[in-house]
């Protein structure tokens, strides 16, 4: 299992770094960094233009501007400047903590909701529960998630109102000017965090629920859980014991690789309710046409990404003993 282990992330590693150069590579080969500089009134000398360029590296080939970039990560943690000469880093941790804090929670809650709504409908098949579920779920996936969050934050407002005071927030992951103390400050947070998180948790429940009754519909008619019924378990033990463990196989990748497209993917989420995270910065990063902060975000979605494919293998491992044995 080691090995296995071990293989797989050399791999990881090796795609870790194709994915970063070729998206530098292709926002290097299309920005034009130097065009918002060249047209302002009066426009600048043309030494100041050739300076910028000489200290955004853009007088070198794109092959050793990413052999720059990758050296300073790799030696000194130090992901470089963007165009407007800010540095990087303080900007990447702020929100990478953003964008953790938003998605991890509404992932580990959309994934469990998904897999009991899933399991349930699939051992309730053509069931009034089966049924209700398939609509929810057709219903959340044919709704964008920018209506979701509308939604979310109109249905709610009555609730503050009748309230006479702000039980959740609608706009960013903290209030500005807070001041007190650390359970005070814990508590401001939960409460912007509420509404976003379950934004994301709806779509995820819908989508996980509609794969984990189909990968539970395809163990209920098998061998082995006659097998473990005929030696004496009951259906619900032998379901819960081998045929959930054996369902949520195929489940474990869908998980994992799933988290990390989703920083990127919910760029909707973080700007209907305020939370300037990475998939904010992305677009950030196109607008302003700065290829290390493309650079960044792909090298942080792709760390997201394979490690949870990584732990995705340690998952599957555990689940299936054929690849312990192997």
């Amino acid at each position: 299992m080691a090995g296995f282990l071990a293989r797989r992330l050399v791999n990881y590693l090796a795609l870790l770094l194709i994915a970063t150069f070729f998206a530098f590579a292709l926002a290097s080969a299309t920005f034009r960094p130097l065009d918002a500089l060249a047209q302002r009134q009066p426009p600048p000398p043309a030494s100041t233009i050739e300076a910028k360029r000489v200290e955004l590296h853009l007088d070198k080939p794109i092959p050793q501007r990413f052999a720059i970039w990758a050296e300073g990560v790799v030696l000194h943690g130090d992901f470089g400047k963007t165009v407007a000469d800010a540095p990087i880093n303080d900007e990447l941790w702020r929100r990478a903590g953003i964008s953790l804090r938003l998605f991890l929670a509404g992932t580990v809650i959309g994934v469990i909701a998904g897999v009991l709504l899933g399991v349930t409908a699939a051992i309730k098949q053509y069931k009034i529960f089966d049924h209700v579920t398939t609509l929810f779920s057709f219903l959340i996936l044919s709704t964008p998630v920018f209506v979701i969050g509308t939604l979310l934050k109109v249905l709610w407002l009555p609730v503050n109102q009748a309230a006479g005071t702000q039980i959740l927030y609608f706009n960013g992951e903290s209030t500005a000017g807070f001041s007190g103390g650390t359970w005070d400050l814990l508590v401001d947070r939960l409460q912007h965090l509420v509404l976003p998180t379950v934004a994301i948790a709806i779509g995820l429940a819908a989508v996980y629920s509609r794969y984990q009754r189909s990968a539970m519909l395809d163990v209920l008619g098998s061998d082995f859980l006659r097998t473990a019924q005929a030696k004496g378990l009951t259906r619900r033990k032998a379901l819960f014991t081998h045929g959930l463990r054996t369902a949520l196989i195929p489940m474990a990748t869908l998980f994992a690789f799933g988290f990390g497209l989703l920083i990127t993917g919910g760029v909707f989420t973080e700007r209907i309710f305020g939370w300037f995270g990475m998939g904010d910065w992305l677009i950030v990063g196109v607008q302003n046409q700065d290829a290390n902060i493309i650079a960044t975000v792909t090298l942080f979605i792709a760390v997201l990404v394979l490690f949870s494919g990584w732990l995705s293998d340690v998952v599957y491992a555990a689940l299936d003993p054929r690849v312990r044995v192997g």
